[in-house]
């Protein structure tokens, strides 16, 4: 397969940042880089170029590195809030992700962080507080709180009446089960009676 070099002109996702050298397949450039408008072919001309497109990207990547540094620093004085439901017992249905906190950012503070940043070994899966790790940045990490409570009210009251409704259910099963002994000693009686009967 015949490759070609080109200039990258934006960060592409696995081949490199703006302003690199890379070689990729033919097809490739010519069919979606250079459309795009990603790359430039490497030309005498274009090289002269390089320099005003190293320029820009230093520029790009310490504005980018100020704004994470004050975003780290804001966000680590918040505490983020889930509402989430729950069982009985309190244990959630589902799991808290990345995306479910980067939207809630976005609801509660305005915030509007890629779910990528939002670093998470696992899902949440429990309600109370948590710290979580964000990497704004190659060399910006910062901890945001996240808060996780139950929208299911409380289920205290639900619990005493079906502790009655028990109880009451207890209640008749004894009285049934009463019945059912007076029948027994019934159908017993009987056949004393008809032995009695049998004997005059």
């Amino acid at each position: 397969m015949p490759k070609t070099e080109v200039i990258l002109t934006h960060n592409i996702v696995g081949l490199g940042g703006e302003s690199d050298q890379v070689k990729v397949a033919a097809g490739y450039a010519r069919n979606y880089l250079l459309p795009q408008g990603l790359a430039i072919p490497l030309t005498g001309a274009n090289k002269r170029r390089l320099e005003v497109l190293r320029q820009r990207r230093a520029e790009r990547e310490a504005h980018e590195f100020n704004t994470m540094s004050e975003l780290s620093k804001s966000i680590t004085k918040l505490t983020c809030v889930v509402k989430v439901k729950t069982g009985d017992d309190g244990k959630m249905f589902g799991s808290v992700t990345s995306g479910t906190i980067a939207d809630e950012l976005r609801h509660q503070f305005d915030i509007s962080l890629d779910k990528k940043k939002i670093h998470l070994d696992h899902p949440l899966r429990t309600v109370g507080e948590h710290e979580i790790e964000l990497r704004l940045h190659a060399d910006v990490k910062a901890a945001l709180k996240v808060k996780i409570e139950s929208s299911t009210p409380a289920p205290a009251p639900v619990e005493a009446a079906d502790d009655g409704k028990a109880a009451a259910r207890t209640e008749k099963r004894g009285r049934r089960t009463d019945v059912a002994a007076e029948a027994k000693v019934e159908p017993e009686a009987r056949p004393a009676r008809a032995k009695k009967a049998e004997k005059k």
